[in-house]
């Protein structure tokens, strides 16, 4: 069932066999880059210490002066994202509640059958204008996740098999990522096949969480509980205490310098040991895959949130090539001296719409997003690039992604490892950085607002009073439950899954698919030369506790 479509809508033709970008090349900088910083009585905004802050090593970003400047190139300042401009007050009156609803949740992954829509069309009926190379073969990810996760995240196939993939549970990240401003989201990971089998090469779930939890500890640079594990069993010292014994938590103790390693289990040791595989803190093991699927906002007639069955976009990322920390850091300055020397070249960004576009830094990225009909189609090449901004020209990520760093810990529900249809963020407590501050609220402190646009009235009038100042008695019970600020209301999540299916009957994602009724006020048209954000010193972000 579809939502109606509006006739007064300009409709976009988009190509997918070629990489003609028809509004900007410049579509890896997002539309939040273009907020006004400084709002009524000289009051000042931050949300841009969310993404810009220094970064950790290996990611060797330190892009923390942007919260103070914006250092838009000429051929950048004008802001490409026309739709913001745009009044869809009528175009969202012609949806009724009871269309968008029905919509909401049918599911655009899955047919009556329980089949996976989109891998069927791409495996069986692949369509000439989706097959770039012309050789009959879609070459890029293949939707295999069938969203049936166990007790352990583990998602199954219809015969009971695990499919590799793994759901986590995490911490939304600020501002764009919380439900009330538009889009619910999951994160589901996969590491390639050698780090789920053992010595033989036969799959093991034992070995694979293993693997899965030493990875989250190389990523996140903590100890991370296990279930009571006899190391002997892997020739492994899990808990780094000089002996094989029982184990019952991955420390974390990586020092190459000073001689000190950590190694996986079962098959990927083997191919460790004889350095055909490697690892590193901060770094992915090679092969590693996501998928994050931004979906609509549901919330029921109780006013309960919950995930949507409909999918807005369906992204995949893969980690498809190693590089070592001097290569990353290489990387770094290269752009960096780029910049000085060519201040108006654009990046050049490699790819296509059938095997997804590269970061420069040793992953792919690839998408899926709604066509007219509301079904999944490739992303064209320019609607992927809006992926490589976020995912490699900012601090706040780890090897080029923000989500296992906010994985949830192991003193929460399944130890963390759970998707968003087994439990939500209901009654989940508000994150903290490693020195207490707690970061939800941090950014309501240093925004003075709930999104990077500021029309958000319903967080705004929930935490905020007529003074502008926040609500301690809000804030406290933030603290117990992040739902109070990231859930919308009902009235306000059918507003904006409304105004998003106005850009889905137009196609017109290129010129951006952030969902709002009004204009937006609070975002520059062209941004002045020489600007300044207002903010005199950067807030500097921490690693989750």
């Amino acid at each position: 069932m579809a939502a109606c479509s509006n006739s007064e809508q300009t409709q976009i033709q988009i190509p997918l066999l070629d990489n003609h970008v028809q509004n900007t090349e410049a579509a890896y900088i997002p539309l939040q880059c273009y907020t006004k910083t400084q709002g009524m009585n000289d009051k000042i905004h931050n949300p841009c210490f969310s993404c810009h802050t220094p970064g950790k090593i290996p990611n060797y970003l330190d892009d923390s002066e942007f919260q103070m400047l914006y250092d838009f190139r000429e051929t950048t300042r004008k802001n490409p994202w026309i739709n913001a401009f745009k009044d869809r007050t009528n175009a969202v009156a012609q949806i009724s509640d009871e269309q968008m609803q029905s919509y909401v949740q049918t599911s655009n992954y899955f047919d009556q059958h329980g089949n996976l829509t989109l891998a069927e069309t791409l495996t069986k009926a692949l369509p000439d204008e989706w097959d770039f190379n012309h050789d009959g073969q879609w070459e890029g990810y293949v939707p295999d996740i069938y969203f049936n996760f166990d007790n352990e995240g583990f998602d199954r196939n219809p015969n009971g098999a695990d499919t590799g993939w793994r759901a986590f549970a995490y911490y939304p990240f600020l501002g764009t990522f919380w439900p009330t401003n538009g889009s619910s989201n999951d994160v589901i990971i996969r590491l390639a096949p050698e780090y789920q089998q053992d010595k033989q090469g036969q799959y093991s779930r034992e070995i694979y969480k293993l693997n899965l939890a030493i990875t989250e500890a190389m990523i996140r640079e903590k100890n991370i509980p296990i279930k009571e594990t006899d190391e002997t069993l892997y020739q492994v010292d899990l808990n780094k205490n000089g002996r094989l014994d029982k184990a019952t938590e991955i420390v974390y103790n990586w020092a190459p310098l000073e001689q000190r390693f950590m190694s996986y289990v079962g098959k990927a040791k083997e191919l460790f040991d004889s350095k055909e595989i490697t690892m590193a803190a901060g770094l992915y093991p090679m092969g590693t895959e996501f998928v994050h699927t931004v979906r609509y906002v549901d919330v029921d007639q109780n006013g309960k949130l919950t995930l949507a069955k409909r999918i807005k976009e369906l992204r995949y990322a893969k980690k498809y090539s190693w590089n070592t920390y001097f290569q990353l850091r290489n990387a770094v300055m290269a752009e960096e001296k780029e910049a000085v020397g060519f201040p108006e070249r654009l990046r050049t960004i490699k790819g296509n719409a059938e095997t997804g576009v590269s970061n420069n830094q040793g992953w792919v990225y690839q998408g899926f997003i709604e066509d007219r009909k509301g079904s999944l189609r490739p992303q064209s090449y320019e609607e992927s690039l809006t992926c490589v901004g976020c995912h490699s020209g900012v601090g706040a990520t780890t090897d080029s992604s923000f989500a296992f760093p906010r994985k949830l810990n192991a003193d929460k529900f399944q130890h963390g490892w759970y998707h968003w249809t087994q439990k939500y963020i209901q009654k989940l407590p508000e994150p903290q950085w490693l020195d207490g501050t707690y970061e939800y609220s941090k950014y309501l402190v240093e925004n003075h607002s709930g999104n990077e646009f500021r029309n958000n009235d319903e967080v705004q009038n929930k935490f905020f009073d007529k003074n502008d100042q926040l609500k301690q008695s809000e804030i406290e019970r933030l603290h117990q439950d992040i739902s109070l600020l990231l859930a919308p209301s009902r009235e306000r999540a059918m507003q904006l899954n409304k105004a998003y299916k106005v850009i889905v009957d137009e196609q017109s994602f290129i010129y951006g698919r952030d969902a709002h009724v009004k204009p937006l006020e609070n975002v520059w048209d062209v941004v002045p030369e020489e600007e300044l954000t207002g903010v005199k010193e950067p807030v500097i972000r921490q690693p989750l506790r």
